[in-house]
């Protein structure tokens, strides 16, 4: 097993803000920066397996023209820096396979996550690996192997943003999106030792989809640092008219809260897995590292105490939402045939629970004043965001639905019921566990991002986690 590395042993890569500020100051090219990130992209993929496109040409092609645009007098936070998006988005000209086998069409327009980065100016340099529909929380699937983890390539990096996890991780890139449907996101940031945001439903757009399985899933940034999370979040907030959740422009950028004093907060530490009828447990080594968050915070000054939430059966909501938007994409697999047993199972439970949709909808109001009943007296909530470090890299092989459920319910309970809520949630670094990393989850209310921004920047402050490396970092 892996050990975890120090700043010292393996050098600082530089963060998206500082690639950014050198842009700025002519200190190097958005095409060095893109041809140095197309080359630690492929150098790792035959061992982390991170993407599953890479887009040489069209990258140096995007990064010529952010040289143009950077000598013509723009800026922009992400002009000119590399990034990738993950496999459920849609890139022009090429396929949206969602971790999927098969000949898919390739798309004839960008999705609006793509739009937004382009205008920017960010340099796409590939799409990364998701298991299928984004189910699993190991990133591994026929269709494209299995994704390593950079802090040991036994073990997953987590699932489903596992790709953009690996890569970011690894430091073949400074920052890349992900989508979190029942935490995609802050899973493999957990699994990771990176940063993970949740938004709050509406603040990031899904389009061409109205909505993401029925309004659980949330696109966000991975990252390594709170401020490069924060820089990519504010490139991403944005809707399309057509969609179904929309939210205002928050007034300032949400970079502005890193560094940001968050004032003495009162601070929930729970405990509590929600029920889901799958026996779980957390992992007492798991426990403690995030009772070291909550002695941080304690530290920092702020009003620490354990409360846990209460979820009631916020699972009610959960199930039909998620399973019906499996059958739902399903529909977009050329040949259904190929696709993992498992998500043949989940598509035959779907179709039967479109049925109960409405009610599935309506019971997440029910849910939300339930779990939202612990901000009448904290500010925030922190948890687990899994019970268990990282999985084996090859741990979905072998097993049947039901096993699966088992194994993936069980070591990650934790995240879901925010996405059911639709509120924002940030993984931080918590710590490691015989050498692997684990997180623990900042949980607020709608439209907190703010403040959870500012209090993940505080904790890195104190604890710098951006400056560990794990042995498979590319410097």
């Amino acid at each position: 097993m892996a050990e975890q590395g120090t700043a010292s042993s393996y050098g600082v890569s530089a963060s998206i803000a500082e690639q950014a500020a050198m842009l700025r100051a002519g200190q190097t090219t958005s095409r060095a920066l893109t041809e140095a990130a197309l080359e630690r992209a492929h150098a790792t993929q035959p061992t982390l397996n991170a993407f599953k496109l890479i887009l040489d040409e069209e990258a140096l092609a995007a990064a010529d023209e952010a040289d143009r645009r950077i000598a013509n007098g723009e800026s922009s936070t992400v002009l000119g820096v590399p990034t990738a998006v993950k496999d459920d988005m849609d890139l022009a000209g090429h396929p949206s396979a969602f971790g999927c086998e098969g000949e898919f069409t390739p798309c004839t327009e960008d999705g609006a996550i793509a739009k937004f980065l382009r205008r920017e100016g960010a340099v796409i340099i590939g799409k990364t690996n998701s298991p299928e529909l984004g189910q699993f929380s190991v990133t591994a699937g026929p269709g494209f192997g299995i994704t390593r983890n950079p802090w040991s390539l036994d073990h997953t990096p987590g699932g489903s943003s596992g790709g953009a996890a690996a890569a970011v991780a690894a430091g073949v890139l400074g920052a890349a999106v992900g989508s979190d449907g029942a935490g995609s996101v802050r899973i493999p940031a957990s699994w990771s030792n990176l940063v993970g945001i949740k938004p709050t439903r509406g603040r990031v757009s899904t389009w061409p989809d109205p909505e993401a399985f029925n309004g659980i899933t949330a696109i966000g940034p991975l990252a390594r640092t709170v401020e490069d999370a924060a820089l990519l979040l504010d490139v991403l907030t944005e809707n399309d008219p057509r969609e179904l959740h929309k939210l205002p422009k928050p007034e300032r950028p949400f970079a502005e809260s890193v560094g940001a004093d968050p004032g003495r907060l009162r601070v929930a530490v729970s405990f509590k897995i929600p029920f889901s009828g799958v026996p779980t447990k957390l992992d007492p080594r798991v426990r403690k590292q995030v009772e070291g968050i909550a002695g941080t915070l304690a530290e920092l000054g702020h009003d620490v105490h354990e409360q846990n939430l209460k979820f009631g059966n916020v699972g009610w909501s959960f199930l039909p939402r998620s399973t019906a938007g499996v059958a739902e994409w399903a529909d977009r697999v050329p040949d259904k045939s190929l696709l993992d047993h498992r998500t043949l199972e989940n598509v035959r439970v779907g179709s039967v629970m479109k049925a109960v949709l409405p009610f599935a909808r309506g019971w997440e109001g029910v849910a939300r004043r339930r779990m939202g009943r612990i901000f009448r007296d904290y500010d925030v909530v922190i948890a687990p965001t899994t019970a268990a470090p990282p999985l084996k890299a090859n741990a979905l092989e072998g097993l049947n639905g039901w096993a699966t459920d088992r194994l993936f319910v069980g070591a990650c309970p934790y995240a879901w019921p925010w996405n059911v809520a639709g509120w924002p949630g940030i993984s931080v670094p918590a710590g490691f566990v015989e050498g692997l990393p684990v997180g623990a989850q900042l949980l607020g209310q709608a439209c907190s991002e703010d403040r959870l921004i500012a209090l993940a920047a505080q904790l890195e402050g104190k604890l710098a986690w951006d400056q560990l490396r794990p042995p498979g970092f590319v410097a």
